[in-house]
């Protein structure tokens, strides 16, 4: 039992529970038996936290099945590993240190010794934002909806949110209240931190607290931290820029609204890709340059360390650096004056070949298995499940059961990871003794 078995199986366990539950009859609106293909796409699309749905969320499952569902969002957002030490912690029993090596790389953390401390400040930093969030959606669900569902509105949202879970209670997700701030704000404000990775986190909450200490320290930002923030700026800019041009003048997405709405949309828009799954507009009456926009910024995702897929801003950016580095004769990549190790720019280069690969096979077999579908629509589909998206066309209820079952595959490997995954199916490498001698080759 490797560490990549342990968390692969680990998420298997949860989605094997899940699935369970939502078949029983109180799991359901009506009262009778889901079937069997349907629990298992929301089980799964919930534990990893994509957000696709075949049934309406809100109509289709009861009180109960929401709570499991929104069970499944929390778990799956903090990671099978960090819920099962943190009970481990609360049993007040020492974690193994297979555990822990697990639970760091889950986490894509260092320090092994440090995990403790790590798991209590992202359980403190999670419940202070999803809490946060809640207090500020009763504003706007309790006079709508009244204290009880008012209430509950707020709590599955603001944990669907924060996860970058992308489940809503709405049958047109969050589209009725595009135009109000305070709404985009605050869903904006949760997908992002919760994308944006605990150390991020961590690190900024440590900066402010030096800030107000009588004797302040030196404070440095790690490298991680510089090039998360950096990146994760530019592509919501970017995104945002991008979508207010191509949906600008389209009549069934940004043209009708007024002016400030139109900014609140795009901006909800470049926000969302980042694997959240929400929407204000309807997505599939998006232009086409619009779809790839968004193809684009799901592929790439959110932050390591955080409760998003894809594969992640700090290999997008390593990998254009890279690629800056050649153009312009250099040996090593530089990222703010510090040297990216050859380890990383290998794994950066595997995580993107391994992600292109499961993402191009899956999009091909779709093509076959659901002909009567728009290939820009499949290949959307397939990008948001592997990405941990959630973000539809419209054709997620339109697959067949071997579709619904490949969509649920690519949600299931973008969530563990594809390196995790792979790790787990061929088990830990073999030291070699060998040393192969070098030889050039003709490249590009």
């Amino acid at each position: 039992m490797t560490v990549a078995r342990t968390i692969c199986l680990g998420f298997l366990g949860v989605i094997s529970v899940g699935t369970l539950l939502l078949m029983l009859p109180v799991s359901l609106a009506d009262g009778s038996w889901n079937s069997f293909v349907t629990a298992l796409f929301t089980a799964t699309s919930a534990t990893c936290v994509t957000g696709l749905i075949v049934v309406d969320t809100g109509s289709y499952y009861s009180f109960w099945g929401q709570l499991i569902i929104v069970a499944l969002i929390q778990v799956g957002g903090l990671g099978y590993m960090t819920a099962n030490t943190f009970l481990l912690l609360l049993l007040g029993r020492r974690s193994r240190v297979r555990y822990r090596i697990a639970l760091q790389e889950s986490l894509d953390s260092g320090g092994v010794s440090s995990v403790s401390q790590l798991l209590k400040s992202i359980i403190g930093l999670t419940v202070v934002l999803e809490l946060t969030g809640v207090f500020v959606l009763m504003t706007i669900f309790i006079p709508e909806f009244g204290w009880t569902y008012g209430m509950w509105q707020s709590v599955f949202h603001s944990i669907s949110a924060f996860n970058n879970a992308g489940f809503s209670l709405f049958e047109d997700s969050l589209m009725g209240y595009s135009g109000l701030p305070r709404m985009t704000v605050v869903i904006t404000f949760l997908i992002i931190l919760g994308g944006i990775g605990y150390q991020v986190m961590m690190e900024a909450f440590f900066w402010i607290q030096n800030k107000f200490q009588t004797d302040k320290k030196r404070f440095r930002f790690s490298l991680h931290v510089k090039i998360a923030t950096s990146t994760t700026i530019t592509l919501l800019l970017v995104g945002f820029l991008g979508f207010f041009a191509s949906e600008l003048s389209n009549a069934e997405t940004l043209q009708p609204l007024s002016w400030s709405n139109k900014i609140l949309a795009a901006w909800f828009q470049s926000v969302t890709t980042r694997t959240a799954g929400f929407n204000t507009i309807d997505t599939g009456q998006m232009t086409t340059a619009g779809l790839f926009l968004t193809i684009a910024l799901m592929f790439i995702g959110a932050s390591p360390g955080s409760t998003g897929g894809g594969i992640k801003t700090t290999t997008f950016r390593v990998l254009t650096t890279c690629t800056k580095s050649v153009l312009r004769g250099r040996e090593n990549v530089i990222l703010y004056e510090r040297r990216v190790p050859m380890e990383l720019i290998m794994k950066a280069v595997a995580v993107t070949v391994g992600s292109i690969s499961i993402v191009a096979l899956s999009t091909m077999i779709l093509a076959i298995s659901e002909p009567s579908l728009p290939f820009i629509n499949l290949f959307f589909e397939t990008i948001s499940a592997f990405a941990t998206v959630g973000l539809s066309t419209g054709i997620t209820a339109d697959f067949s059961t071997f579709g619904a079952l490949i969509i649920t595959l690519l949600m299931y490997a973008g969530r563990v990871g594809i390196l995790i995954l792979m790790a787990a199916l061929l088990g830990d490498p073999k030291p070699s003794v060998l040393d192969y001698p070098d030889e050039d080759l003709l490249v590009g």
